[in-house]
């Protein structure tokens, strides 16, 4: 079996593993095991990844597979991978290990949790391997559909209608989606010859300029609601704030990352012009998004809506960067994907920890939690730096890139969004710091003078979240690499 469809397939055994597990502390074994062997596999894959570059293969997707899947339509279970790709599976692999951790003391249906949970991840690995635009709907299907679940039953508050609201809203842009995906197909082959869904024999194609114009808004709006893109974006703060914790680090660690890469992949690389033709326009929206994001994160009490708002004024940042349309840009959007990925698992992680023993998330309700839990609250400080930015953290290797690529444009428009979205950072800077004052700051409410500290799974958890977070941050140029020879072929098709 190839390298790429164990991704698939180890999943799936995890989830029959479960079904036929019995006892709780069995259901959490199982499931862990599960997300180590996945991780494993992941940096095996990256090794491999590296022997193949370094042995001088310059293949645009290595570790391809074709094999034919219905017929009729000519569609493919088609696989591969760049080192976007590979770098994507490995933020996968360490939120599915993490939320594993810290979804330890789930008591409420663990077996149907963590199966739920499982098959999420096997579709994001599914749609980050697939380069069949029909499989990979397929795969992007079957990550979306489980959030209905796992907020509708794990879920707290208005529960209900965040999954609903949710699945409506992602199932719209899915619907969006289809369209263009079938719209590249019946513009797959111009001359009358056997039309396609493989993303590079699209490639290969001129589509006339009017279908791109026509087509180009679908594909980016499909793939960007789910990463949050304004006005689209009202399912992601109501999701989160209803969403267990593990859930909410696959939600934006995760899941809302097939938004940005999709639009790369997909709608910029095989619509181009259409892709010029709409720029400006949704460069407004993601400014906004940016913006809007930051400044309502300042007015939220709540610590999983500031964290949600958050999350959308950095994946505008994700969607800013594309749209920069040079290499500077395209690569901060990537490595802002995956810090973003690993900071805000952060944070949801923390956040539970903390609700766990406080039994609420209003910031002004908390106070002095750095004296009773030092740990959790260095931890929090941790993240709320890299969130805005800090030197030696992730997010300030992404954002700087991303700027940089911005302001490589002259003109006054480019000019004007930039400082729009570099103003951003001074309003992260705002909620962050406010948060870190009021909740673990000053002095201790009686009350929580006696909550237990952090557990084993919880620190394992969070640690590995900030680990990676560093590395990003210290070896900008490793991971910067991977990403920049990945961009090229879109380089020679785009720009």
């Amino acid at each position: 079996m190839d390298i790429l469809t164990l991704f698939v397939v180890v999943p799936v055994l995890t989830v029959i593993a479960l079904i036929f597990t019995k006892g709780k502390k069995n259901f959490r074994v199982v499931a862990l095991i599960g997300a180590i062997i996945q991780t494993g596999m992941a940096f095996n894959l990256l090794y491999q990844f590296l022997a193949l570059r370094n042995a001088g293969n310059t293949d645009v997707m290595v570790f391809t597979r074709d094999l034919l899947w219905y017929a009729p339509l000519n569609i493919h279970y088609a696989i591969g991978v760049d080192g976007i790709s590979v770098l994507m599976i490995i933020l996968t692999t360490i939120i599915v290990l993490t939320g594993t951790f810290i979804s330890w003391k789930v008591d409420d249906l663990p077996k149907e949790f963590f199966i739920s949970l499982i098959v999420l991840a096997t579709g994001v690995y599914g749609f980050f391997i697939s380069v069949d635009l029909f499989t990979m709907f397929v795969f992007y299907e079957i990550a979306v559909i489980p959030m209905y679940l796992l907020i509708g039953i794990w879920g707290t508050g208005p529960k209900e209608y965040s999954a609903m609201k949710l699945t409506l809203m992602l199932m719209g842009a899915s619907a969006l989606l289809l369209v263009s995906i079938f719209g590249l197909y019946y513009n797959s082959n111009p001359d009358g010859g056997q039309l396609t869904f493989n993303i590079f024999e699209i490639a290969k194609v001129h589509i006339p300029i009017m279908i791109q114009k026509i087509f180009f808004p679908l594909a980016f709006i499909g793939f960007a609601v789910i990463g949050a893109l304004f006005p689209f974006h009202t399912w992601s703060p109501d999701g989160h704030a209803s969403a267990p914790t593990a859930v909410s680090m696959l939600h934006a660690g995760v899941l809302m990352k097939l938004g940005g890469y999709g639009i790369f992949r997909v709608a910029m690389y095989l619509l181009p012009e259409g892709a010029h033709y709409w720029n400006n326009f949704f460069i407004v929206l993601a400014v906004i998004g940016v913006a809007y994001g930051a400044l309502s994160a300042i007015k939220q009490t709540d610590l999983k809506y500031i964290n949600a708002y958050s999350s959308v004024s950095h994946l505008g940042m994700v969607l800013f960067g594309l749209l920069m349309m040079n290499e500077i840009g395209w690569k901060g959007a990537m490595l802002q994907s995956l810090s973003h990925g690993f900071i805000t698992a952060l944070f949801f992680a923390l956040i539970g920890i903390i609700y766990g023993r406080t039994h609420t998330r209003i910031v002004g309700k908390m106070g002095g939690l750095m004296t009773i839990m030092p740990v959790i609250g260095a931890l929090y400080v941790v993240a709320g730096m890299a969130n805005l930015g800090l030197p030696g953290f992730s997010g300030f290797v992404a954002e700087m890139n991303i700027f940089v690529g911005a302001f490589e444009h002259t003109d006054t428009f480019h000019r004007i969004v930039t400082v729009i979205s570099v103003s951003a950072i001074v309003v992260t800077a705002v909620y962050i710091l406010r948060v870190v004052g009021k909740m673990l700051m000053g002095p201790v409410m009686e009350e929580y003078k006696n909550l237990p500290k952090i557990r084993w799974y919880e620190k394992t958890g969070t640690f590995i979240l900030v680990l990676f977070s560093v590395l990003i941050g210290t070896l900008p140029f490793f991971f910067g690499k991977i990403i920049t020879e990945a961009i090229g072929p879109f380089i020679e098709r785009i720009l």
